[in-house]
């Protein structure tokens, strides 16, 4: 599964260099192994951010994208996707435009699906930034929602390196551990979240079932 991350993100374009943080011996071996690139971190992180802030530390880097290890059918274009905004910003920067810090991505999802606690729901403002993220279906449609999409999140960030080690030193917050979601440490400290959408939510690996569904699709492309 790492393989298939590892090699999918270094498709990405304006991706320079991919790394596989982890306190596991057996995954840095198996990384050498393909002749990838991976860094032991501490094993007494709490979170996976807190992993990627300490083998992002002393890199040369602007832009750290968090490519999770159970998502092994991440389009690379997710990607581009969700480092698009920076160079936008970077790009159209002026006193007036806010200075973006941190992206993440999200997917038109179906009602039915918004039942599933495992699938995280976001809603967002009408220029795309997070307002809330949660297990539970959100928004509550009292009404038929028109015009909008209900969106499911795609567990991929970007940052720039200052914010990441900034989001990293935050304590964990109560909206945080209530819904064991770290992202929404961000928005309780006042941080925005640009969101970028993408067609499709790719199959990650929550569960059993998921391993078995990915390694049916991983076994029809050989």
């Amino acid at each position: 599964m790492i393989r298939w991350v590892y090699e999918r993100a270094s498709r990405a374009e304006g991706i320079s260099r991919v790394i596989v943080a982890t306190c596991d011996r057996e995954i840095i071996e198996a990384v050498v192994g393909f002749g990838g690139e991976a860094v032991m971190t501490s094993a007494d992180h709490r979170s996976g951010t807190d992993r990627l802030a300490e083998a992002a530390r002393d890199l040369e880097a602007d832009v750290i994208v968090n490519v999770q290890g159970d998502e092994p059918l991440i389009d690379p274009k997710s990607i581009e996707a969700a480092l698009e905004p920076f160079a936008a910003c970077h790009s159209e920067r002026s006193e007036e435009s806010p200075q973006i810090v941190m992206t993440s991505l999200m997917a038109p999802i179906d009602r039915e699906i918004a039942r599933d606690p495992n699938l995280v729901k976001v809603v967002v403002t009408a220029d795309n930034y997070a307002l809330y993220f949660s297990r539970s279906p959100i928004p509550y449609e009292r009404k038929p929602l028109e015009g909008r999409h209900i969106y499911g999140h795609v567990g991929l960030y970007g940052y720039t390196k200052d914010f990441l080690l900034k989001f990293a030193s935050l304590e964990p917050t109560p909206l945080e551990k209530a819904e064991s979601l770290e992202q929404l440490r961000a928005l309780e400290h006042g941080y925005r979240i640009k969101m970028v959408e993408v067609a499709d939510r790719p199959l990650g690996v929550d569960t059993w079932g998921d391993l078995e569904r990915v390694r049916e699709i991983v076994a029809s492309y050989e």
